[in-house]
């Protein structure tokens, strides 16, 4: 996690609140506030088409499991996992908001360290 994310400024400020509400661990808060920090905001026009975000289809490998899912990333109050419609702040989302295509990431999470790799990014309808 060396790299630099690309977040819109609408979710830098959501993952701000969610870390300042004390929502994520606090080894996860620690890697946020770091990731923040040097962290590129940008206009939601701006914003790379490879570039994990809200509103934004992933396809992603979880090398714990080797489990290949695809998932559309939404705002906390639209998620419906039911219908692959998953929170930016889920553990996997947090976990790679900001990264782009072919990044594997290494994240500490509630239910355990994730291995995520990012296969493809599409924006959803």
């Amino acid at each position: 996690m060396s790299q630099n994310i690309i977040l819109t400024t609408g979710v830098y400020d959501l993952i701000k609140d969610h870390v300042r509400r004390k929502k994520v661990t606090l080894e996860e808060e620690k890697l946020l506030l770091l990731e923040l920090k040097k962290a590129s905001q940008v206009l939601r026009k701006d914003l790379p088409e490879d570039i994990v975000s809200v509103n934004r289809i992933v396809t992603y490998k979880n090398h714990s499991n080797e489990e290949e899912k695809t998932v559309e990333f939404v705002g906390p109050k639209k998620s419906k996992p039911a219908k692959n419609k998953i929170s930016i702040l889920s553990d996997e989302g947090i976990a790679m908001v900001g990264y782009k295509v072919g990044n594997i990431i290494e994240w500490p999470s509630k239910k355990g360290d994730l291995k995520l790799e990012i296969l493809k990014v599409e924006e959803a309808e």
